[in-house]
Protein backbone atom coordinates (compact mmCIF):
# COMPACT_ATOMS: atom_id res chain seq x y z
CA UNK A 1 0.00 0.00 0.00
CA UNK A 2 1.69 2.98 -0.95
CA UNK A 3 0.06 6.39 -0.90
CA UNK A 4 1.81 9.72 -1.28
CA UNK A 5 1.27 10.04 2.77
CA UNK A 6 2.28 6.37 3.44
CA UNK A 7 6.02 6.99 1.10
CA UNK A 8 6.74 10.19 3.11
CA UNK A 9 5.75 7.95 6.07
CA UNK A 10 7.86 5.31 5.20
CA UNK A 11 10.48 8.04 4.24
CA UNK A 12 10.17 9.46 8.19
CA UNK A 13 9.91 6.31 9.84
CA UNK A 14 13.43 5.31 8.27
CA UNK A 15 14.79 8.62 9.46
CA UNK A 16 13.72 8.50 12.67
CA UNK A 17 15.39 5.12 13.35
CA UNK A 18 18.52 5.47 11.37
CA UNK A 19 20.84 5.46 14.27
CA UNK A 20 19.25 3.14 16.41
CA UNK A 21 20.33 -0.33 16.38
CA UNK A 22 17.47 -1.64 14.18
CA UNK A 23 18.22 -3.08 10.14
CA UNK A 24 16.24 -3.01 6.81
CA UNK A 25 12.48 -1.79 6.79
CA UNK A 26 9.16 -3.91 5.30
CA UNK A 27 6.41 -2.33 4.35
CA UNK A 28 2.96 -3.91 5.01
CA UNK A 29 1.18 -6.29 2.35
CA UNK A 30 -1.74 -8.06 1.36
CA UNK A 31 -5.74 -6.97 0.50
CA UNK A 32 -7.13 -3.37 0.72
CA UNK A 33 -10.13 -4.68 1.38
CA UNK A 34 -9.18 -7.75 3.59
CA UNK A 35 -11.39 -9.90 6.27
CA UNK A 36 -8.75 -8.52 8.93
CA UNK A 37 -5.93 -7.18 9.81
CA UNK A 38 -3.07 -8.97 11.13
CA UNK A 39 -0.52 -6.83 13.46
CA UNK A 40 2.62 -8.65 14.54
CA UNK A 41 5.72 -7.09 16.26
CA UNK A 42 8.52 -6.66 14.05
CA UNK A 43 10.43 -8.02 11.16
CA UNK A 44 13.23 -10.82 11.69
CA UNK A 45 15.89 -11.40 9.58
CA UNK A 46 14.51 -13.39 7.18
CA UNK A 47 11.68 -10.83 6.56
CA UNK A 48 14.07 -7.91 5.96
CA UNK A 49 15.94 -10.31 3.40
CA UNK A 50 12.85 -10.94 1.25
CA UNK A 51 10.48 -7.61 2.18
CA UNK A 52 7.66 -10.10 3.26
CA UNK A 53 5.65 -10.30 6.39
CA UNK A 54 5.67 -13.16 8.28
CA UNK A 55 7.53 -15.46 6.00
CA UNK A 56 10.48 -16.81 8.75
CA UNK A 57 9.84 -19.66 11.25
CA UNK A 58 7.28 -17.42 12.89
CA UNK A 59 5.38 -17.07 9.48
CA UNK A 60 5.45 -20.87 8.93
CA UNK A 61 3.31 -21.04 12.35
CA UNK A 62 0.85 -18.51 11.00
CA UNK A 63 0.56 -20.37 7.69
CA UNK A 64 -0.95 -23.10 10.04
CA UNK A 65 -2.78 -20.74 11.75
CA UNK A 66 -4.75 -19.48 8.33
CA UNK A 67 -5.21 -23.08 7.35
CA UNK A 68 -7.10 -23.19 10.52
CA UNK A 69 -8.93 -19.94 9.61
CA UNK A 70 -9.58 -20.95 6.00
CA UNK A 71 -8.24 -17.85 5.02
CA UNK A 72 -4.99 -16.93 2.69
CA UNK A 73 -2.41 -14.31 3.19
CA UNK A 74 -4.64 -12.76 0.08
CA UNK A 75 -7.76 -12.10 2.39
CA UNK A 76 -5.43 -10.26 5.03
CA UNK A 77 -3.16 -7.53 5.43
CA UNK A 78 0.01 -8.01 7.28
CA UNK A 79 1.37 -5.71 9.17
CA UNK A 80 3.52 -4.88 12.06
CA UNK A 81 4.07 -2.16 14.64
CA UNK A 82 7.38 -1.53 14.04
CA UNK A 83 9.10 -2.20 10.20
CA UNK A 84 12.55 -2.32 10.54
CA UNK A 85 14.31 -5.53 12.81
CA UNK A 86 15.21 -4.25 16.24
CA UNK A 87 18.75 -6.45 16.96
CA UNK A 88 21.02 -6.30 19.53
CA UNK A 89 24.35 -8.34 19.44
CA UNK A 90 25.85 -11.29 21.13
CA UNK A 91 28.83 -13.20 21.30
CA UNK A 92 28.86 -17.18 21.00
CA UNK A 93 31.22 -19.46 22.12
CA UNK A 94 31.20 -22.64 20.45
CA UNK A 95 31.13 -25.74 23.08
CA UNK A 96 33.42 -27.76 20.94
CA UNK A 97 35.74 -25.73 19.45
CA UNK A 98 35.77 -23.12 21.58
CA UNK A 99 35.63 -20.28 18.23
CA UNK A 100 33.63 -17.44 19.40
CA UNK A 101 31.04 -15.80 16.54
CA UNK A 102 28.94 -12.69 17.01
CA UNK A 103 25.68 -12.29 14.94
CA UNK A 104 22.75 -9.93 15.41
CA UNK A 105 19.42 -11.66 17.36
CA UNK A 106 15.79 -10.16 17.27
CA UNK A 107 15.16 -8.24 20.53
CA UNK A 108 11.61 -6.60 21.04
CA UNK A 109 11.33 -2.77 19.80
CA UNK A 110 12.05 -0.40 22.09
CA UNK A 111 8.79 2.21 23.02
CA UNK A 112 11.09 5.03 20.76
CA UNK A 113 11.32 2.50 17.63
CA UNK A 114 7.61 2.28 18.13
CA UNK A 115 6.65 5.55 17.83
CA UNK A 116 9.06 6.62 14.93
CA UNK A 117 6.80 3.94 13.21
CA UNK A 118 3.21 4.90 14.56
CA UNK A 119 2.27 7.55 12.47
CA UNK A 120 2.63 4.60 9.36
CA UNK A 121 0.49 2.28 11.23
CA UNK A 122 -2.12 4.42 11.81
CA UNK A 123 -2.51 5.58 8.01
CA UNK A 124 -2.85 2.05 7.38
CA UNK A 125 -5.60 1.72 9.54
CA UNK A 126 -7.22 4.60 8.74
CA UNK A 127 -6.90 3.76 4.96
CA UNK A 128 -7.25 0.33 5.34
CA UNK A 129 -10.15 0.38 7.49
CA UNK A 130 -10.30 -3.33 8.62
CA UNK A 131 -13.41 -4.77 9.62
CA UNK A 132 -11.38 -6.44 12.50
CA UNK A 133 -7.99 -5.92 13.52
CA UNK A 134 -5.89 -9.22 14.44
CA UNK A 135 -3.28 -8.41 17.19
CA UNK A 136 -0.45 -11.23 17.72
CA UNK A 137 1.60 -11.19 21.25
CA UNK A 138 2.42 -8.38 23.25
CA UNK A 139 3.54 -5.64 21.35
CA UNK A 140 0.78 -5.63 19.22
CA UNK A 141 -1.73 -5.23 21.91
CA UNK A 142 -0.22 -2.61 23.72
CA UNK A 143 0.24 -0.45 20.89
CA UNK A 144 -3.40 -0.84 19.32
CA UNK A 145 -5.02 -1.12 23.14
CA UNK A 146 -2.30 0.71 25.30
CA UNK A 147 -1.75 -0.76 28.93
CA UNK A 148 -4.93 -2.70 29.50
CA UNK A 149 -3.40 -5.99 30.61
CA UNK A 150 -1.38 -8.77 28.55
CA UNK A 151 -2.09 -11.39 26.38
CA UNK A 152 -2.17 -14.09 28.54
CA UNK A 153 -4.75 -11.97 30.39
CA UNK A 154 -6.62 -10.81 26.60
CA UNK A 155 -6.39 -13.67 24.04
CA UNK A 156 -9.11 -14.74 22.98
CA UNK A 157 -11.12 -11.74 23.71
CA UNK A 158 -12.68 -9.29 21.49
CA UNK A 159 -12.59 -5.66 22.24
CA UNK A 160 -14.84 -3.10 20.83
CA UNK A 161 -13.96 1.11 21.28
CA UNK A 162 -11.19 3.53 20.41
CA UNK A 163 -7.77 2.38 20.06
CA UNK A 164 -4.48 4.46 20.48
CA UNK A 165 -2.81 6.86 17.44
CA UNK A 166 -0.09 8.77 18.33
CA UNK A 167 -1.33 12.86 18.68
CA UNK A 168 0.70 14.12 15.86
CA UNK A 169 3.55 13.81 13.64
CA UNK A 170 5.86 14.88 15.96
CA UNK A 171 4.35 13.76 19.20
CA UNK A 172 5.36 11.23 21.83
CA UNK A 173 2.14 10.78 23.56
CA UNK A 174 -0.79 8.50 22.39
CA UNK A 175 -4.11 9.14 22.65
CA UNK A 176 -7.50 7.44 21.36
CA UNK A 177 -9.19 7.60 18.38
CA UNK A 178 -12.83 8.87 17.91
CA UNK A 179 -13.92 5.76 15.66
CA UNK A 180 -14.34 2.54 17.39
CA UNK A 181 -12.73 -0.64 15.89
CA UNK A 182 -13.08 -4.62 16.96
CA UNK A 183 -9.82 -6.26 18.22
CA UNK A 184 -9.33 -9.47 18.63
CA UNK A 185 -5.84 -10.65 20.45
CA UNK A 186 -3.68 -13.91 20.41
CA UNK A 187 -0.14 -15.10 21.17
CA UNK A 188 2.25 -14.48 18.58
CA UNK A 189 3.59 -17.05 16.85
CA UNK A 190 7.18 -17.46 18.18
CA UNK A 191 5.67 -18.09 21.02
CA UNK A 192 4.91 -21.40 20.50
CA UNK A 193 8.98 -22.15 19.82
CA UNK A 194 9.28 -21.23 23.69
CA UNK A 195 6.10 -22.84 25.19
CA UNK A 196 4.98 -25.43 23.17
CA UNK A 197 1.59 -25.68 25.67
CA UNK A 198 0.41 -22.37 24.10
CA UNK A 199 -0.63 -24.26 21.20
CA UNK A 200 -3.63 -25.35 22.20
CA UNK A 201 -4.84 -21.94 23.87
CA UNK A 202 -4.05 -20.09 20.19
CA UNK A 203 -5.97 -22.89 18.42
CA UNK A 204 -9.01 -21.96 20.84
CA UNK A 205 -8.32 -18.13 20.10
CA UNK A 206 -8.45 -18.83 16.61
CA UNK A 207 -11.61 -21.08 16.76
CA UNK A 208 -13.31 -18.12 18.24
CA UNK A 209 -11.70 -15.49 16.10
CA UNK A 210 -13.09 -18.28 12.90
CA UNK A 211 -16.59 -17.42 13.94
CA UNK A 212 -16.28 -13.81 14.02
CA UNK A 213 -14.72 -13.29 10.42
CA UNK A 214 -16.69 -15.69 8.75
Amino acid sequence: METALTKELIRLGKERVKNLPVEGFVPGQGSLHPLFMLIGEAPGETEIGNLIPFSGRAGKELMKFFDRLEVSREDVYITSTVRSRPYKIKQKVSVKTGEKTIRKYNRPPTKKEIIAHAPLLDAEIQTVNPPIILTMGNIGLKRILGNVGTITELHGQLYTGPIQKLQSLNSNQFIWTEKNYRVFSTFHPAAIFYNRQLQSLIMEDLTTFKRLIH
